[in-house]
């Protein structure tokens, strides 16, 4: 491992990096944000009461989630390997917090690792199918996500700017669906580990993730209960429109709600805080409300989100007996388990013959 390796996977480096972006971006939007006056002042009149039935609207949207990633878990492990509904909760709990907290998207790998814990009896290369899972149920959002973008073009008044990035996410979701689908592979169909290499085994354990793909009834059981999901995040949307009296009708909400997603895709600072209240504010604009409330309305949103998950994941790790400490390695111990860093020159040469030796032993 280089030096700058070390660096860059050191806490302190990292939350350095992570502090000088956020001090960036506070410095941006007290020069070119809005009347910040006018922001407080909106926050004053807010009805808290539509505040907490959004917040209550997002829990079960998250409970929802986390039912669909259970039904993927349940079509890429073996019956006598099924987690308990609870550990898959407090599992997915876990994640939500560490998005939330720490910088890098660990939640993924946070979640995994909390569910690996309980499950010593699975055999090697189970943490690379909780990846798959998580991969395939983090794909199912392209279903509910493409629903509501094409609902929102037909019926809000969608600016031209927001059109161009609906289609480039668009794109680039379901190139990523078409390859993860190509590439699933059903539990029950055995993978070899004798004669080929550790990484192309845990490369086909990551596929057996997938395994949901092939599953035609638990795929719709897995991507109807993500629809779910998004449809109690839509209605917390326009729930929290109430509480701040802004006349919009529920397209304008949908709009709102892929504009959130869209603005958070690539993390360019914690929370993309800023971003996410222009996203948001900048839209409602033709609905004639004002900037500045349209950005105190932004930030009660992704206050909202946080809150939940943050809510959700300390009652996770409470249960779960695990520190923030503990979430910081969790990264760590997942990669160096599996031993995944060490075999990148094998992973290249093993994916390119995946064709050729498909179901065939691989002599070394």
């Amino acid at each position: 491992m280089t030096i700058v390796q070390r660096v860059w996977q050191s806490g302190w480096a990292q939350a350095a990096i992570a502090l000088v972006a956020l001090v960036v971006a506070a410095g941006v939007l007290w020069w070119r944000g809005p009347d910040w006056g006018s922001v407080v002042e909106a926050l004053r009149v807010v009805t808290w009461s539509w505040i907490l039935l959004a917040l209550a609207l997002n829990v079960v949207s998250t409970l929802f989630r986390a039912l669909s990633w259970r039904l993927t878990i349940s079509q890429a492990l073996p019956p006598e390997h099924q987690p308990r509904l609870i550990h898959v909760l407090s599992s997915f709990g876990v994640g939500l917090l560490a998005n939330a907290v720490i910088p890098g998207r660990l939640g993924e790998l946070a979640r995994v690792a909390t569910l690996r814990r309980h499950l010593p009896d699975a055999p090697h290369g189970t943490s690379a199918t909780l990846v798959g899972t998580v991969f395939a149920h983090r794909l199912f959002d392209l279903v509910p996500a493409t629903i509501l973008v094409i609902w929102v073009l037909l019926t809000a008044e969608v600016p031209h700017w927001a059109v161009v990035s609906f289609m480039i996410a668009a794109l680039v979701g379901f190139a990523l669906f078409t390859m993860a689908w190509l590439g699933a592979r059903r539990h029950n169909r055995p993978v070899m580990s004798q004669g080929v290499g550790r990484v192309r085994h845990l490369v086909g354990m990551g596929r057996v993730g997938l395994s949901v793909l092939k599953a035609p009834v638990p795929l719709a059981g897995a991507i109807f209960l993500q629809c779910l999901g998004w449809l109690m995040q839509l209605l917390a949307v326009y729930v929290a429109m109430q509480a701040f009296e802004i006349d919009a009708p529920l397209p304008a909400a949908g709009l709102v709600l892929v504009l959130m997603n869209v603005a958070t895709i690539v993390p360019l600072w914690p929370g993309n805080v800023g971003l996410v209240q222009a996203a948001v504010a900048l839209p409602l604009r033709n609905y004639g409300v004002a900037y500045a409330t349209g950005f105190a309305y932004g930030i009660v949103l992704q206050a909202i989100e946080m809150a939940c998950g943050v809510g959700l994941g300390l009652i996770a790790i409470a249960r779960e007996g695990i520190s923030f400490a503990m979430l910081r390695r969790m990264q760590d111990e997942e990669e160096s388990s599996e031993d995944a860093l060490d075999g990148v020159r094998e992973l290249v040469d093993d994916v390119e013959q995946e064709a050729v030796h498909e179901g065939a032993p691989v002599s070394r």
